[in-house]
């Protein structure tokens, strides 16, 4: 999208005065055009760009969900390790082997 149709109803607005729906059709036109460009330049104006936001949120689930089982194990090998070495401190040391 280009700016034309922008500056069409800017044109418009100025010979005619602004009003409401003149005014509200500019602000609809400059946010698309805006966000037409916000897209364009981080690269997700393209046919792909909808496939590639879908794959990088999966993987940023699969991240997370990794990340998540990795502190579950953490905090369970840790939790072990104390109620091991509480066990020998007591004199179990025969129950941990």
């Amino acid at each position: 999208m280009t700016g034309g149709v922008l500056a069409q109803l800017m044109k418009q607005g100025a010979e005619r005065g602004a009003d409401l729906v003149t005014l509200r059709a500019i602000a609809e036109e400059a946010g698309e055009l805006g966000a037409t460009r916000a897209l364009t330049r981080l690269g997700l104006a393209d046919e792909r760009a909808e496939r590639d936001v879908a794959e990088l949120r999966e993987l940023l689930g699969a991240w997370r969900d990794a990340k998540r089982s990795a502190w579950k194990a953490i905090i369970g090998w840790a939790c072990a390790a104390v109620l091991a070495a509480l066990a020998l401190k007591l004199g179990f040391g025969a129950l941990v082997k």
